[in-house]
């Protein structure tokens, strides 16, 4: 019997659990966050856009970050 080890990750300082594999993308989809006009920082450095097709990994701290516009 094969058992599958959860992903463990931190978004935006809150704690998921995945049964399965997924995407960065996959991941901000699940959570209802949005894909647009973001950035994203991974255990504190950037994660560029053209990443985000890759697998999340586990243990990851992810934080979405928004633009604000003003001064």
């Amino acid at each position: 019997m094969t058992s599958t080890i959860p992903i463990g990750v931190t978004v935006n300082g809150v704690d998921h659990e995945f049964p399965e594999p997924l995407s960065v993308r996959e991941l901000l989809t699940k959570l209802e966050l949005p894909c647009r006009g973001v950035a994203l920082a991974v255990d504190g450095a950037v994660f560029s856009k053209s990443r985000w097709d890759e697998p999340v990994g586990r243990g990851w701290t992810i934080e979405v970050l928004t633009a604000v516009q003003g001064g």
